[in-house]
């Protein structure tokens, strides 16, 4: 659920009064926390995808068929999991949602672009209700 405007407002003064307060501590905190961990997350699923391949081999080598099922299944989940969070990781230079006062220009653009959009869909959707009512 979208926090409405007026608790965007707030989490943004409250956002600017912790960088004026302690910035140092408010530039750890939005650091590259997420990227490193979505990586890490990504490199440990490689590590697992690897793994799997050994598991899968070993199967074959051995001839019994429920470990190298084994070994598909861990290769298919962390493939999976590498893939997501891939996607999830944010870019460089990007800004992840609710950054500081340094780079929050765009994020909060965006987040009025897809306010706008939500507007829209929600004033599309009464609009069609009201219609059918009135038949």
């Amino acid at each position: 659920m979208p926090l409405s405007e007026h608790e965007q407002r707030m989490l943004e003064q409250m956002e600017r009064a912790l960088y004026a307060e302690d910035p140092k501590f408010a530039t750890a905190l939005e650091g590259s926390g997420l990227r490193t961990y979505t990586r890490r997350r990504v490199y440990q699923a490689v590590a697992g995808f690897l793994v799997g391949i050994a598991l899968l081999m070993a199967g074959m080598v051995a001839q019994q068929i429920w470990i190298s099922v084994v070994g598909f299944l861990v290769m298919l989940g962390c493939a999976v999991l590498a893939v997501t969070g891939w996607r999830k990781a944010p870019k460089n230079g990007e800004q992840q949602s609710g950054a500081g006062a340094g780079g929050g220009a765009p994020a909060r653009r965006q987040a009025r672009q897809r306010r706008s959009m939500m507007n829209r869909i929600e004033d599309r959707w009464q609009r069609r209700r009201d219609e059918q009512q009135g038949h």
